[in-house]
């Protein structure tokens, strides 16, 4: 007879939040929760509520309905303070103070939860080590790169050794070299037992980072669970995509009983299939199409369960 494991109670647990601005709800009966060690990612088009969540999640917005329960009973808003002592996060945007350098702002920033400077004191190289800003310590924001600038938020972050950290879009803007820089030191805090609350308009960030996904549009929860799960349950496992000359028509030719499903996007089409080696074949060798065969990803994902139509709103 099988025991199952005990399961870990959740680290942080929203129910039922609700937002509305005016007579726009953005955020609507969303509940997800937390487990320790664990990285839950929230992605979703612009407008779906993502910031709204976090800002709720971290004292700024009081839901109009719903409750947020976090590190063994403790409530948001009643025990804001508490809870804010074990959180760490890096915003969208830097908040760096520029006159100071890389280690007085972690000095200075470690005073607001309290700590004495002979605390934190013997802990600011270790995250400037951690953060690889060694070489940075007396250096101010202004005089770092994007990437660095980041990192340094990060370090920042963990001054007050948080059990749970929220980041809300914490690549955005980095280039490739930075960006995995960046997931390289989230992966290492995973494995140190910390859990992240994670906001991203990256879908390989969100598949490298992220052991379970939250799906939000128009503020509602549409998908929730692990992305190969996700992936298995709403998409066929194989996509050929077809561009180049010809490509449109192709896509209302008899070739689209090769695929479950057809879509157009601009100039190419996309054909998901259970098993592409029949349409492979049927298309053979074609003068000016191009081809492209690879497995179904959180990118497909995102746009059959979300729409291929970009929207501007933020």
């Amino acid at each position: 007879m099988r025991h199952n494991a005990a399961v870990p109670h959740p680290l942080f647990q929203a129910r039922h939040l609700r937002k509305r601005y005016g007579t726009a709800t953005v955020v609507d009966d969303l509940s997800f929760e937390i487990a320790p060690g664990e990285c839950l990612g929230v992605i979703g088009p612009n407008g779906a509520g993502k910031t709204t969540t976090i800002r709720m999640c971290l004292g700024l917005t009081a839901p109009d309905e719903g409750s947020i329960e976090a590190l063994g009973g403790l409530s948001m808003p009643r025990d804001a303070r508490a809870i804010k002592a074990q959180l760490g996060v890096v915003s969208q945007f830097d908040t760096l103070d520029p006159d100071f350098s890389c280690a007085e702002n972690l000095m200075v920033y470690a005073r607001y939860f309290g700590m004495r400077r002979r605390e934190i004191a013997p802990r600011i190289p270790q995250l400037l080590e951690f953060a690889a800003l060694s070489h940075k310590a007396d250096a101010k924001p202004g005089e770092l790169s994007g990437g660095m600038r980041r990192r340094l938020s990060l370090a920042r972050a963990l001054v007050n050794d948080p059990k749970l950290l929220m980041l809300d879009e914490p690549t955005t803007g980095l280039d490739p070299q930075a960006r995995h820089l960046m997931w390289e030191r989230l992966q290492v805090l995973l494995q140190q037992g910390k859990s992240i609350l994670l906001t991203t308009h990256f879908m390989d960030e969100a598949e490298r980072l992220c052991s379970r996904l939250l799906v939000l549009d128009h503020g509602r929860k549409i998908a929730e669970g692990r992305p190969r799960d996700l992936i298995a349950e709403h998409l066929e496992p194989d996509v050929v995509e077809l561009y180049g000359d010809g490509a449109l028509e192709l896509a209302q030719s008899p070739l689209k009983d090769f695929a479950a499903r057809v879509e157009v996007s601009g100039e190419t089409v996309f054909f998901y299939t259970q098993d592409a080696r029949g349409l492979m074949a049927a298309l053979g060798d074609r003068s000016g199409l191009r081809t492209f065969h690879r497995p179904a990803n959180l990118e497909d994902l995102f746009l059959k369960l979300t729409g291929r139509q970009i929207r501007e709103d933020g």
